[in-house]
């Protein structure tokens, strides 16, 4: 018999998802004095902390089963968010989602090619639907070619491979000790970064221009404030969207993750005055049409213990 709540499902969600939008937009005030590599590195320390203490309280599973596909797992997706946290320091959380949202595409394309999996032609369809909206949003051919604006789905790319390798690999593994290895790869990936710009230092431009170039500073008082919000928001956060996960069928739930691109332009327009042009609505409306499609015409096997990690294409690490 179902356990399915799928109105409880979607209210999770969409508050998980309401929660990301306002903390992610908080990245570009951050940015004004810190980098990208040191907040990584502190946010990753914070959170390792976090999560320590709730195993020492026994309130967490940490250790993995299969430590090598935990580990492997956490490396993409932390590369993922490195470019999407990146990419948030010169343009807007709008932008820089409609990227990410790529992954069910991308999951689709790597299983097609790599594990034999059927791709038919309304998915196919789907695909180029959801390309062409992510165009419309990125618009990169605005004044001239500009492949910049087109990073943003290369954290699409890389959260596709983690989805499946959560779902080739970590069946059965802890939600926290995931995450856990999310967060160290991350800390060591701002580690890495801080300890280069600080010892290697190049011309930093002032202000959020500087976001990937700047290496060890000490942030104001508003950067750290919005450092512990962003840290724990967004554990909330992925901690709603699993639950989520658990209440609801994967493929409706990865539907309602989508409702990422309405909260970011609102809390962007709310926050700091962004709008969006009737194309870049038109292309979100593109994306999210052509992740539920293809999140509904893809259907992994049903698990026994349907805990699993989230499979769809959000910001759920």
């Amino acid at each position: 018999m179902s356990n399915d709540n799928p109105m409880a499902a979607a209210g999770v969600v969409f508050a998980a998802m309401f929660l990301l939008g306002l903390i992610d937009n908080a990245v570009a005030v951050i940015a004004r004095d810190t980098g990208l590599w040191q907040f990584h590195a502190m946010r990753g320390v914070l959170a390792t902390a976090i999560l320590a203490t709730m195993s020492a309280l026994g309130y967490a599973r940490l250790r993995p089963n299969r430590l090598w596909a935990v580990a492997l797992r956490g490396g993409f997706t932390g590369v993922a968010m490195l470019i999407y946290f990146g990419c948030l320091g010169f343009m807007s959380v709008s932008q820089v989602a409609a990227g990410l949202f790529t992954a069910p595409i991308w999951v689709m394309i790597i299983g097609a090619l790599f594990l034999g999996q059927p791709v038919g032609p309304t998915r196919i369809s789907a695909a180029l639907l959801g390309f062409g909206g992510v165009l419309l949003v990125l618009q990169p051919f605005q004044g001239g070619l500009d492949p910049v604006a087109l990073v943003p789905m290369a954290s699409g790319f890389f959260y596709a491979i983690g989805a499946l390798a959560t779902r080739q690999w970590c069946e059965g593994e802890s939600t926290l000790s995931m995450l856990l290895f999310f967060f160290l790869w991350l800390g060591l990936f701002g580690l890495i970064g801080t300890l280069w710009f600080t010892l290697f230092p190049v011309e930093v431009p002032a202000g959020p221009d500087g976001f990937l170039l700047r290496g060890l500073v000490w942030p104001g008082t508003t950067s750290w404030a919005l450092l512990g919000v962003q840290v724990v928001g967004s554990m909330v956060a992925v901690g709603m969207l699993f639950r989520g996960y658990q209440l609801g069928d994967a493929a409706q739930v990865a539907i309602f993750e989508y409702s990422l691109l309405i909260f970011a332009a609102f809390w962007g327009w709310i926050l700091f005055g962004q709008t969006l042009t009737p194309l870049a609505v038109l292309g979100m409306g593109l994306i999210a049409l052509s992740g539920a499609v293809i999140s509904r015409r893809s259907k992994p096997p049903v698990l026994e213990n349907a805990t699993a990690e989230p499979q769809g294409g959000g910001l759920a690490p």
